[in-house]
């Protein structure tokens, strides 16, 4: 088992990178709030779909980029792969939308879970 702590607050530029075990053209991007639906941010690894600020940003690589981080981005991200069925889910996120915050990530095969822990 991993962890990583990552340190957060409003404003920051927060990357996520999303590991494949092989290839992947496209990947899609979603954001589930607490208690709500996913909602899609980034598909094609790079289109956003209407509505959707220009903060939040994909890229081949499989990367979601958030160019500033605010407290109404506090959410659990998913990266979906396209390219071949089954559709998988190849890791989660959740980000803090305290002004600062712990985050810490357990590991395993093909599954990456984060929670936000506030700090005083």
């Amino acid at each position: 088992e991993n962890l990583n702590i990552l340190t957060l607050s409003p404003g920051d530029r927060v990357t996520i990178n999303c590991k494949a075990s092989s290839s992947v053209s496209y990947m899609a991007w979603y954001q589930q709030k607490s208690g709500q639906a996913l909602k899609l941010l980034i598909y094609r690894a790079s289109t956003r779909p209407s509505g959707i600020p220009d903060r939040f940003s994909g890229s081949g690589s499989a990367t979601l980029t958030i160019s500033s981080i605010e407290a109404d981005d506090a959410a659990d991200y998913y990266c979906l792969q396209n390219d071949s069925s089954p559709l998988s889910v190849i890791h989660t996120y959740t980000k803090t939308s305290l002004l600062w915050g712990h985050v810490s990530a357990d590991s395993c095969e093909d599954h990456h879970s984060v929670s936000a822990a506030a700090t005083p």
